[in-house]
Formats: C-alpha cells, structure tokens, sequence
C-alpha cells in the first residue's frame, strides 16, 4: 500500500494504492515553476475515493468497490526519500526523484507538523526558504512581520498583543491564579480561566480533593498508566461507574488519540444509549451500540465494564452483560495498542470531542465518574494525580 503526491512535469499527482489497484488524479492546471509562486494543495482520501485540489480547483475519484483501507506503517516523507529506489513504481510517473523547492504548512488528518530543526525524525539538505528572521509561522494569529536590524517585528490585528501575536487581549491583564490557563471570550471582550486538577473558583484560587470527578462540558482528564509497559494488550479491561442527565457526550477513551491510527476503547453516550467504540488497527472502528435495553441519561449511577479479550468485546452494564461481540473472527489485529493514555470527559483544551472522535461522538461528557479501573487491578485510578482541566469536587449530593 502507498499513498504519494508528487510533481509530473508541471502537474500535480496523487496516486495511491490500498492493496487492489493504484488510483490516478491529476491537476487540471499546472503549476508556476517561476519560484516566487505560493500554491495551497489539498489531497487525500476517503475510504478509496480520492481527491486532489490545487488552488481551489478541484479533481475527485469516486469510490468503487474494493478496499478501502491504507495499511502503510512506514515513515512519513516529505520532499524526498532517504532511498529513492523505496519508491514503488507505480507510485510515481516517471523515476522518482526528489523535489526542488519551498513547502510549508503541512497538516495531516488536522494535525500541523512542525517544520523546524529539532522536530522531525530526520533529513538531508534542507535549508531555510525565507531566509531573513521573519520566516512563515513567526508572528501568530494573521500577523505581519517585518524585519527589523535586530531582527523581527509583529504587528498585529487588535484581537492580539506580545511579541509574536501570541496572547489575545482579553488575557492581557488576567488575575487567573498560578493553576489557570485563560480562555479568551472575544464575544463578551472578557476572558474565563481553566482551572488545573485540584483547584476551583472563579480564578482557580481554591484548592480541592475529590474522589468523585464533576465533568461541566469544558472538562478533561488525562491519565498516564504507569503499568504500560507491563500489561498484556490482548486482553484489556476498562471498568468505571457514571452519571449524568445528557444524551450526549464522551465518557471514556483509551488511546492516544494523535491520529486516526491510534488503536482505542472508547465509552460515551449517543442518543441517551450506551457506545462502546473499538479500534485494534483496522482504522474502522466498529461501533457497538446498545439501544435494545434502558437509558443510561436518567441521573442515576451505572456501572459499566467493558471486557476485550483479543477480538472478542464484552460490555457489562449494571453487572448485566448486555453485549458480546467477536469484532474480527479473522484474528487479524488482536491488541489494544493505548499508549497508556486514558482521557476521560473529553481532549485538551481547544480539541472538539466530534473532530478528534471522526464523529463518533458529539460533545465533552457532562456529569460524575468515579471509581475508575484499569485491566484488573486492585487498586483504583487516581483521578486527583492525573492531568486535566474544569474538574469539579463531585462528592457532594449523590
């Protein structure tokens, strides 16, 4: 399998190949080849129809049948490849040969790679295509960057103020507390502050411990198992109580959640029913919803499990097993590859729970989770000494 973008005498190409046939589309105009051109490109796939669009003009592939899967687990290149002889043939039109010129900004699955010394895996003869301090990304938030006998300049738009045009106004002048981040509200011309794990109040001033976690819809918590490296991934156990008045929302995701090939476990609620996600690197995530029994968004504590033994999916609610799948008699994929990181309510701030779920779920988790554990062990998660934000003191009431 391959999926390439290359420049075939002066046109754009993607061609990629899922196992079956390899798929061809060409821009329909070329590209400037005077060296002071910028051009926006927009390529990919979806399932095995592709497309490819140069400056807003736009070339598809529709689907056809076949597989719609990209099984590469290789490095990601770009401008090049360290061997060119790598290259599959069919992945290019002519001999491969590597690319002379500008690029930047690039986003994969709605994540920006940073093109800096330090960040990429490695390399060979890159050099930097601005020459002068300004460079592309340096003065943030639409910027303008001037250079300057000491170096650099921003000026920027009214909504944003600091060297680089980092911080926005409204978080200028802050009283949010040591454990805050500020939340700029441009619409109120005024700022909320996020308040770390442990504190609360209107500027995070006030410290708390709970037992019981309250998610209010801006909330998160991030766990880092420390018995990763130890568990054996083919048969993971996930087990929590909850509740909550929505029908909507992200109760629990395992997985790193840094791209679509991330393996997870998911658990959330979809229409006031229960759904469980499973992903173990089919990047189709099999989706077990259950709607045969009760609600689970009527307030009242339940207490789900869900069991994965290789590819076989058991899910416990209320004690009462309520599904009982086997996701892939093929046994192709049979370990939940976490990363030991757990999230539950939600993502970091500033990442919407239905963009980083592809839709699966709609919103962050609004209610109380407790007594959370991982594959069998004794002793409970704590939540307290885990990393996360909005968390409320849930203890009190039921």
């Amino acid at each position: 399998d391959f999926l390439c973008i290359s420049l075939v005498n002066g046109f754009i190409q993607l061609r990629y190949n899922l196992g079956d046939r390899t798929v061809i589309l060409q821009t329909l105009q070329k590209v400037h080849a005077n060296g002071n051109t910028w051009h926006s490109l927009n390529a990919g796939r979806v399932g095995n129809e592709g497309y490819l669009d140069l400056d807003g003009i736009n070339v598809t592939r529709k689907a056809s049948p076949g597989m719609n899967v990209l099984d590469t687990h290789t490095d990601f290149f770009v401008g090049g490849i360290s061997s060119l002889n790598l290259v599959h043939p069919m992945a290019v039109e002519n001999e491969p040969t590597g690319f002379t010129g500008c690029i930047r900004e690039i986003v994969i699955n709605n994540r920006e790679l940073n093109l800096t010394v330090t960040d990429p895996k490695g390399g060979a003869n890159i050099g930097d295509c601005d020459g002068t301090d300004c460079g592309y990304t340096v003065c943030k938030n639409n910027g303008t960057c001037q250079v300057e006998k000491s170096g650099f300049s921003c000026s920027c738009p009214r909504e944003w103020t600091g060297t680089m045009c980092e911080q926005s106004i409204h978080c200028s002048q802050n009283i949010c507390g040591s454990h805050a981040l500020c939340i700029p509200q441009p619409f109120s011309f005024s700022y909320t502050c996020a308040c770390a794990l442990g504190w609360t109040g209107k500027y995070c001033n006030n410290k708390i411990k709970f037992y019981i976690a309250k998610f209010v819809g801006n909330s998160y918590i991030k766990y880092t198992d420390p018995f990763y490296v130890k568990r054996d991934l083919q048969h993971s156990r996930l087990s929590l109580n909850f509740t909550t008045n929505q029908t909507e929302g992200l109760i629990a995701w395992m997985g790193k959640s840094e791209d679509e090939d991330n393996d997870f476990l998911a658990i959330g609620l979809a229409n006031g029913t229960l759904k469980v996600v499973i992903n173990l690197g089919e990047r189709i995530s099999v989706p077990l919803m259950h709607s045969k029994y009760f609600t689970c968004s009527d307030g009242k504590w339940h207490f789900i499990t869900v069991v994965q033994n290789q590819t076989c999916i058991k899910v416990y609610l209320d004690e009462e097993l309520i599904l009982f799948e086997d996701i892939d008699p093929q046994r192709k994929y049979t370990a939940l590859n976490y990363g030991g990181i757990c999230y539950f309510g939600g993502f970091e701030i500033g990442r919407e729970v239905n963009i980083v779920t592809t839709g699966l779920f709609q919103k962050e988790f609004i209610g109380k989770i407790k007594d959370a554990v991982l594959f069998q062990d004794s002793k409970k998660i704590q939540l307290m000494k885990a990393e996360g934000y909005n968390i409320h003191d849930g203890n009190s009431g039921n």
